[in-house]
């Protein structure tokens, strides 16, 4: 499980195809060079294995499924991308729950700077959009970010200074894809409702203290 809150870029050094799957060579940040091998980590919105471990760089590797459901394809030898490890149960949540696993790929439709900050507007595949609302999480290409405005399939973010400075959202250009993650609290919230719903045409005091959400006395 991730927060969303990135740690710091990491650089696409090397892209190995193999037959329908793709390794990477990842070199990291000196201060993130404690991961380890079998270690998760959040690349780009994507939790993935490292599978090997040199000093300063990490190996990936990048299944069929992987390929087809989010953007990691598109990397370029060269490219920065987004990096953070798995949480901790020590430490301090920031963000919001975020775990990895990409519901969609949406595409930047707007952006604009404004004095230091900076607006995006991104389209969202229907998988994410029936999750979002306005002041709600959502994580874009790992970050976690909140729905300033959502609307006919589109939400608005703004980046503060540090995101800017230190994820590659400011990298991006009108056109760019990007990785979507939903809260999944909406999901949990979502199949519960519809498991209610099959059983008793509503959500009574029953179903709540059935899933726990009221103690008996």
């Amino acid at each position: 499980m991730f927060t969303g809150i990135i740690e710091d870029k990491g650089k696409v050094l090397r892209i190995e195809y193999r037959g329908q799957e793709k390794k990477l060579t990842i070199e990291l940040p000196f201060y993130l060079t404690e991961v380890q091998l079998g270690d998760s980590i959040n690349l780009n919105g994507v939790c993935l294995t490292v599978v090997k471990k040199k000093e300063q760089t990490i190996e990936l590797d990048l299944s069929q499924e992987t390929l087809q459901k989010t953007v990691l394809g598109e990397l370029k030898e060269g490219d920065q991308v987004n990096l953070e490890r798995a949480l901790k149960l020590t430490d301090r949540f920031g963000g919001h729950i975020v775990t990895g696993h990409v519901d969609g790929i949406g595409v930047i439709v707007e952006k604009r700077k404004e004095r230091d900050f900076l607006q995006l507007r991104i389209r969202i595949p229907e998988s994410a959009s029936r999750y979002a609302v306005q002041k709600g999480s959502i994580a874009i290409d790992g970050i976690s970010l909140t729905v300033n405005e959502y609307q006919g399939g589109e939400i608005e973010i703004t980046l503060i200074p540090y995101t800017i400075e230190k994820t590659t959202l400011m990298d991006k250009e009108v056109g760019d894809r990007v990785n979507v993650e939903a809260d999944i609290l909406g999901k949990y919230v979502e199949k519960l409702l519809d498991r209610g719903n099959k059983k008793s045409g509503q959500v009574d005091l029953s179903f709540l203290k059935e899933h726990g959400f009221i103690k008996e006395d």
